[in-house]
Formats: C-alpha cells, sequence, structure tokens
C-alpha cells in the first residue's frame, strides 16, 4: 500500500505559478513512476506529467515549456511546478504513483494510487 498526500492548488490570476507537492508513504520501495494527472467538471482525466525511476519525464502537449515535474526520492515527494497558467489548466490536480505489486514473492502486476486532489483554479 502507498498512500499519498497532495497539496498546494489554490486560485490564481491568468499568467500566474503555482507549485503542487505529492508526499508518498508506506510501501514506496516499489513505487516505478510519479505524477500528476487532472480532470475539469464534465471532462475524462487526463496526464498532465510523469517521472519515472530512471529520470524520463512525460508532458501533456498542452503543458510543455509551462509545467515542470521533480522528484525528491529522498523525500519520497514529487512536484508540479506550473508557470504561466491558463483559464484551461483549471481542474482538480491527483498525484500518481504507479507501483509493482507483489504478494508473498509473487509479482502481480502494475497499481496506480492516487492522492486525494488539489483544486486549481486559473482566473482570466
Amino acid at each position: 500500500q502507498v498512500h499519498l498526500v497532495d497539496s498546494g492548488g489554490g486560485l490564481v490570476q491568468s499568467g500566474g505559478s503555482l507549485r503542487l507537492s505529492c508526499v508518498a508513504s508506506g510501501n514506496t520501495v516499489n513505487i516505478m513512476s510519479m505524477g500528476w494527472y487532472r480532470q475539469a467538471p464534465g471532462k475524462q482525466r487526463e496526464l498532465v506529467a510523469t517521472d519515472s525511476n530512471g529520470g524520463n519525464t512525460n508532458y501533456a502537449d498542452s503543458v510543455k515549456g509551462r509545467f515542470t515535474i521533480s522528484r525528491d526520492n529522498a523525500k519520497n515527494t514529487v512536484y508540479l511546478q506550473m508557470n504561466m497558467l491558463k483559464p484551461e489548466d483549471t481542474a482538480v490536480y491527483y498525484c500518481n504513483a504507479r507501483v509493482h505489486a507483489y504478494h508473498l514473492g509473487t509479482y502481480l502486476g502494475q497499481i496506480d494510487y492516487w492522492g486525494q486532489g488539489t483544486q486549481v483554479t486559473v482566473s482570466s
């Protein structure tokens, strides 16, 4: 089990910045990647950015050049620095950890864990 607590959302004007944080606890040794997803009202949850254990990052086209994901492995924390925010970035942002799952030594596959979500609202 992995427990995620995300924070840092808020209300900001268009062009402003926010920094989201997510702290992982529990069985963090099997985490293979961490990232951020978002869900706007009436829309499906979508990937924002991910960071694998190998240091490979992946961004949605809509946030490239504006958002930066980073990890502090010593603190089991992932961050999302969001600059040049736009009204269309308004959503609930969820931290994600993808974990290799094992039971009694048997590999079960990958499991996704989610934070509780933090609201980001960008006013025009």
